[in-house]
């Protein structure tokens, strides 16, 4: 009987109306959001980090690239992993850092490979055409170093830093 009485004023407390001024979180936090990489742990564990090459909580790098690496026990740098910024000299350069939004939309089609061939390949094959130096077959009778590397040599050019900078 007297679980009943409890029952029953338990299920008119839910049935009743109630205003709360506080979050509906109720002052707890999903932690697991913030990051706090490298904070956790005791003063062992953080000097364990410092001094074994492989301790037993990895620090975090914060997505920061190693620029070499450890060979027994010593830290050892490689030049090919150090990252290098190639900035361009622009003394003398007229240009400003700052486009106007008042600037007038330049609307430019698809550069095809028709496009690029009349841009490096058609001066020439027209000035050979109208000199008479071609051969009958089509190739020139004097060709151009850039006319005489094979296919190979060629791909090799086009892949090569800075060949897309004109």
């Amino acid at each position: 009987m007297n679980s009943c009485i409890k029952l029953v004023s338990m299920a008119l407390r839910c049935q009743q109306r109630t205003i709360t001024t506080s979050s509906a979180m109720s002052g707890k936090r999903n932690f697991r959001k913030f990051n706090v990489y490298n904070k956790r742990g005791t003063r062992v564990v953080k000097e364990a980090q410092k001094t074994l090459a492989q301790p037993p909580v990895a620090i975090h790098k914060r997505g920061v690239r190693e620029t070499g690496i450890v060979v027994d026990g010593e830290y050892v740098e490689i030049p090919e992993k150090i990252p290098e910024l190639i900035v361009p000299d622009l003394t003398g350069c007229k240009l400003k850092p700052y486009v106007s939004y008042k600037a007038p939309e330049v609307v430019q089609s698809e550069f095809t490979s028709l496009d690029l061939f009349n841009a490096v390949y058609s001066q020439k094959i027209i000035e050979d055409f109208k000199a008479g130096t071609l051969q009958a077959d089509g190739s020139a009778k004097k060709p151009s170093a850039n006319e005489q590397l094979s296919s190979a040599e060629a791909l090799q050019r086009a892949r090569k830093t800075g060949s897309d900078i004109f």
